[in-house]
């Protein structure tokens, strides 16, 4: 077992560190991540790990943010699962972040404790950690969430079967079906499982789940599933096997409602119902193997998760009793973020509101992290005039060599030389004094430089 679960180590740690290495890295806030201790029934002796964001909302929804093999709650937390973090500051959630202590650092999804509800293994610690966070925080019970990276994945489908009366939704990168990964000789791997090879029915897949919790009759949690179509780690079958799982569980047929393609590389279906919050929603990505999430992509689970429905309205109380701290966690060696999330990353962006002229003031700052022949540049917009600006259109010309991949928080035309970038329906108003990030993804054939002038609504910005 040890031999297979460090080849999953290197598998898994690996990629998640080269995919995030070269993208920047959000300034301190105040806010810490901290470790909560005596939260609670912990068979397994799991760390916990708590976000509260200087200002919470008046009902904060909950993330549980489960971390990957080899991961830590600090590497989760400062690297690929950071765009939660941001998003939590901006609308004012909560996060509980898990850390499994085996030498591992895998989870266990394995053991017959571990898929029963209330079994007394890793689910149990990690549910005693919700309970607490709810006890001490006036969290809206409708708006407990997971999301979880690999091993992290794979323990969110099992705590979305157990405890579907908690959980309204869930999101899992690189994962299997709750209960694939089942071993009865006490090892935590399951080569079948892991090889794409436990193929089964969609009722047999959502009985293994309902036996998790015998005798529910509720419903059971929305969930989206993503998965890479080269993964050899946790292969990609699995993936159209969490999709059987989960439409069976909800009582749907596995013929999507919907079809599309966000990104010329992605396959999206829902199940259900066709919004951005459907009953499943599976996002298939051609080329890619176990190193999500990538570039952009919190950014649709964060509003498929519901996560962006809140606007931070008041200073974090301090929770009543304190809870015993410890300091931050240390950062993985290779801290990493994705760009700043876009609330509603909708197949089609919304119609914009019409430009108007505020007072033309502006001030933009822009971030550049580059590596061999690309970048990503965040850009902050702030309204430094006297009178709101509503619709806006940034102008600016990328340095030659420089062509746009993709982006987020705008849409981009053309994708070189004097770019144009247009605000989307949702970050369209800057009152006076406010700001709004957008930015984007290029290649580059040696100047990885940023622009040297911006104009917004024809009026020359400040440059930052």
């Amino acid at each position: 077992m040890k031999r297979r679960l460090t080849a999953i180590l290197a598998a898994v740690a690996l990629p998640l560190v080269v995919a995030g290495m070269f993208l920047g890295v959000r300034p301190a806030a105040a806010a810490s991540l901290t470790r909560v201790t005596s939260f609670g029934n912990n068979p397994t002796n799991l760390n916990m790990y708590l976000y509260v964001p200087d200002r919470v909302a008046a009902r904060p929804a909950l993330l549980v943010l489960v971390h990957y093999c080899g991961g830590s709650a600090g590497a989760i937390f400062n690297g690929n699962g950071h765009d939660y973090v941001t998003a939590a500051d901006r609308y004012g959630y909560i996060i509980v972040v898990p850390e499994a202590t085996r030498s591992e650092k895998c989870f266990d999804v394995s053991t017959p404790a571990a898929l029963r509800r209330d079994g007394g293994s890793d689910s149990t610690g990690i549910m005693a950690m919700v309970s607490y966070t709810r006890q001490r925080y006036n969290v809206d019970p409708s708006r407990i969430v997971v999301s979880g990276f690999s091993s992290g994945a794979m323990m969110t489908n099992v705590l979305a079967a157990e405890y579907p009366d908690v959980f309204s939704a869930a999101s899992a990168f690189s994962g299997v079906p709750a209960g694939c990964f089942a071993t009865t000789n006490g090892s935590l791997w399951n080569s079948q499982c892991s090889g794409g090879q436990l193929i089964k029915t969609a009722q047999q897949w959502g009985d293994q789940a309902r036996a998790m919790y015998s005798g529910y009759t509720g419903r059971y949690p929305r969930i989206q599933l993503w998965h890479g179509t080269t993964d050899t780690t946790l292969a990609y079958p699995n993936y159209g096997e969490e999709i059987k799982q989960w439409t069976n569980l909800n009582g749907l047929s596995q013929t999507p409602a919907f079809t599309d393609h966000p990104q010329s590389s992605w396959t999206r279906t829902r199940y259900g119902n066709t919004s951005t919050q459907a009953t499943v929603e599976g996002i298939s990505i051609s080329g890619v193997g176990h190193q999500l999430p990538m570039n952009g992509q919190l950014a649709y689970a964060i509003s498929f998760l519901g996560l962006d429905g809140t606007t931070p309205s008041s200073p974090s109380p301090s929770p009543s009793p304190s809870p015993s701290a410890s300091p931050s966690p240390t950062p993985s060696p290779s801290p990493s973020r994705s760009p700043s999330p876009s609330p509603s990353p909708s197949s089609t962006p919304s119609p914009s509101p019409s430009p108007t002229a505020g007072s033309g003031a502006c001030r933009v700052s822009a971030t550049v992290n580059a590596w061999n022949n690309g970048l990503t540049e965040n850009l902050t917009i702030t309204n430094t005039g006297s009178s709101a600006v509503n619709g806006w259109s940034l102008a600016f010309t990328l340095p030659s060599g420089q062509t746009i991949t993709n982006g987020w928080n705008a849409t981009y035309s053309p994708t070189s030389g004097q770019v144009t970038a247009k605000n989307m329906s949702y970050n369209g108003s800057l009152a006076p004094g406010a700001s709004t990030e957008v930015g984007f993804q290029a290649t580059h054939t040696g100047n990885a430089g940023e622009p040297a002038a911006f104009t917004l609504n024809g009026a020359t910005c400040s440059v930052a």
